[in-house]
């Protein structure tokens, strides 16, 4: 047991040594880096695993995922799309049809060079993503514009050696969905691209209760082999963004490589249009980051594993029959109503170690039972979002009572993180009052934009920004660009990032 305890130690510090690499910028406010990942592993929503850089997701934090993964699987299959699954493995000479595609990934993969104690004849990566293998299978299913269009969406989990890494915003192995998509024009592939973003934002901003901006990256920030790459960027609670879901609009980049061509309408033989867009279990590092506090973790109800916790009072054995007989009644009427509901009633934890241990876990709503609300019918609710206790709610009619209150907590978290993200917005009009506005906070500056690509390294370089999105919601306004001081009408948002 000693020897297995060393090992366990040994790993857990050097993923920490990882991690802490990333704080030398001193950015954090106070030990935000520290506090995000003791939050993952208190509580249980993932632990490290004996391979540098990967993580076990545990059963709770898989839970989360699962509610997020359903709710995006019913709007995919409400977009028209069919779920498939392709290889893990794809040979080398794949990779290398598509060279932008290629080059952007090539320092982050896996490849597999022996199987079957043999050494390979061609060595096989590891999909840092599935754009090569499934085009090629698209390039066989389409021959005509009958067999278009053509959408398909795969959940599965992908492979990147990420250098630095950190329990679900950055780890080599995590599950995402990908999709992807065959048309045939430019403008329904331009459609679907957008469509997706959107369906992305729904899920963020409805299920996770993450008000994100929806806009396109810049050429230096799009996906390697696109045309476009539009994004979703969520503010976290220490300022930062966080890129929570893209989707690109592929032009006939990989078409032309994978020779995937149909017979038109017309007769002619021509090249589809392609998209793909994926987001993945990085969204859980999203909703930790961006509503948690000092007591852990704030989940909205929709996506929460519990929505509703029962933790029983009593101190004899008679108090104990009663109350845990009426925890069970209601139990049993709130689980029959859909809630998502857990009755506490384990014997060796006090209600205060249940009260810290749910909260830390981010249980939306908690119901206190004890001697005298059996006697009165009622209960005590505490909310997790607001710590507000609701005393004497009655029994009858509770859930109604608390469908309403799940509902109203789902907002207010998102509200109070639209409120901040307003409050952590600011504007710069010259590149010294970005370098000014940074140096002091991490926050969201929009300024006016017409630089280049390089232009945008140095400004990296030398702030650790970079521009997160060129917003739709930003109406074309004559200014200045704040770096070259051309003039301008295209504004963009400037932040440090994850």
């Amino acid at each position: 047991m000693a020897a297995q305890k060393n090992v366990q130690e040994e790993v857990k510090q050097n993923q920490y040594q990882g991690e802490e690499e990333e704080q030398d910028d001193k950015l954090f406010e106070g030990d935000r880096s520290r506090w995000y990942t003791d939050t993952v592993l208190n509580a249980e929503l993932a632990d490290y695993a004996p391979v540098k850089g990967c993580m076990v997701i545990r059963p709770y934090g898989y839970a989360l995922w699962e509610n997020i993964k359903d709710a995006l699987d019913g709007m995919i299959k409400e977009t028209g799309h069919q779920n498939a699954y392709f290889p893990l493995l794809i040979p080398e000479s794949f990779m290398t049809k598509e060279a932008q595609h290629v080059e952007g990934f090539a320092p982050e993969c896996a490849v597999v060079t022996h199987g079957g104690g043999k050494k390979l004849e061609e060595p096989l990566f590891i999909r840092p993503t599935s754009e090569t293998i499934i085009n090629f299978m698209f390039a066989k299913w389409v021959q005509s514009w009958r067999d278009l269009p053509l959408l398909i969406n795969q959940w599965a989990n992908v492979v990147r050696w990420e250098m630095r890494t950190r329990l679900f915003l950055r780890t080599a192995e995590f599950l995402w969905q990908e999709g992807h998509t065959a048309h045939a024009t430019e403008v329904e592939a331009e459609e679907e691209a957008r469509k997706m973003l959107e369906v992305y934002r729904s899920l963020a901003e409805d299920w996770l209760a993450l008000p994100v901006i929806t806009g396109e990256k810049t050429d230096r920030e799009r996906f390697a082999g696109a045309v476009r790459t539009y994004c979703i960027e969520a503010m976290m609670r220490d300022g930062k963004a966080l890129q929570a879901g893209t989707s690109h609009f592929l032009g006939q980049n990989f078409a032309k490589a994978f020779d995937i061509k149909f017979q038109s309408q017309a007769g002619e033989l021509e090249y589809a249009w392609q998209t793909s867009w994926g987001v993945s279990t990085r969204l859980i590092g999203a909703v930790v980051l961006g509503h948690g506090d000092d007591k852990g973790l704030v989940l909205p109800p929709r996506i929460a594993p519990i929505q509703v916790v029962i933790v029983p009072i009593y101190k004899t054995d008679e108090e104990k029959a009663l109350v845990l007989g009426r925890c069970n009644e209601i139990f049993a009427e709130l689980k029959k109503a859909g809630i998502r509901v857990h009755l506490d009633d384990r014997d060796n934890c006090t209600p205060g170690f249940k009260f810290n241990h749910w909260e830390l876990r981010g249980v939306p709503l908690r119901l206190n039972i004890g001697p005298r609300d059996v006697a009165g019918n009622v209960v005590e609710i505490a909310r997790r979002d607001t710590s507000e206790k609701i005393r004497g709610v009655a029994q009858a009619g509770l859930v109604n009572e608390l469908t309403g209150l799940l509902s109203a907590v789902q907002k207010n978290i998102f509200d109070k993180a639209l409120a901040f993200r307003k409050s952590k917005t600011v504007k710069a009009a010259s590149y010294d009052e970005l370098k000014k506005i940074l140096s002091e906070s991490n926050v969201f500056v929009e300024c006016h934009w017409d630089g280049s690509g390089d232009d945008e390294g140095k400004i990296k370089e030398e702030t650790k920004a970079t521009i997160r999105a060129i917003p739709f919601a930003f109406e074309p306004v004559q200014g200045t660009c704040m770096y070259t001081g051309r003039p301008t009408t295209r504004r963009v948002i400037f932040a440090r990032s994850y």
